[in-house]
């Protein structure tokens, strides 16, 4: 990584990075002061401003920031990669792939995300589908894509949030249908009028302590 960053703002960068790959979600003053046991706020928000002004961090409208540059230490990866868009929460009314949406962009393998398709990483909430191995907290690989076939994981778009079902089409609906060890979580029925915004191809398990 170049723009001469120091050794605290690389441990910074690090720290940052493992809190949004185990989070889904950068983290914020106080909870960077905490992960780098520092004693004040300002010193952690002294580091920000410094990654801000170097373009590696981007502070967005709402005031909380995004990585520009992910990698650290110059590192070569020897496999081929190309950056994905890793979303945070999901806005009421935003489009999912909207600039305050984006936490990070992370390289992934070409072999994952292959051209010329568009992906994009979302963060799982909850157990209804730990049937299919997505579990709470673990970050998903989508393919963009407004259609789907009977059978595919895809992620909807439902009064405005995101949601992960597997779909089944029948002739005069559909349906969403949970695959979880849970049993409160029952299927969505809907018309053929809801939202595809793509289908899960691959899961990343959440990193734990």
């Amino acid at each position: 990584m170049q723009n001469n960053v120091s050794n605290k703002e690389l441990a910074a960068i690090r720290t940052m990075r493992d809190f949004l790959m185990k989070n889904g979600r950068m983290p914020s003053v106080r909870e960077l002061m905490k992960e780098m046991d520092y004693k004040s706020p300002r010193s952690a928000a002294v580091i920000l401003q410094a990654l801000i002004d170097k373009n590696i961090l981007h502070k967005k409208t709402d005031g909380s920031i995004r990585f520009i540059q992910y990698e650290i230490d110059d590192e070569t990866a020897r496999e081929q990669t190309v950056k994905i868009p890793l979303l945070g929460t999901i806005a009421c009314g935003l489009p999912i792939l909207a600039e305050e949406n984006i936490e990070a962009m992370i390289p992934v393998s070409v072999k994952l995300a292959k051209a010329p398709d568009k992906y994009f990483l979302l963060q799982a909430k909850g157990d209804s589908m730990n049937q299919k191995g997505i579990n709470d907290g673990d970050l998903v690989l989508v393919k963009q894509q407004n259609t789907a076939n009977s059978g595919d994981v895809v992620v909807a778009l439902i009064d405005d949030e995101a949601t992960i079902k597997e779909l089944r089409i029948n002739d005069d609906n559909v349906v969403l249908i949970p695959r979880s060890s849970n049993k409160s979580h029952v299927p969505i029925i809907l018309s053929r009028d809801f939202i595809i915004q793509g289908i899960v191809v691959s899961t990343i398990p959440r990193i734990d302590d």
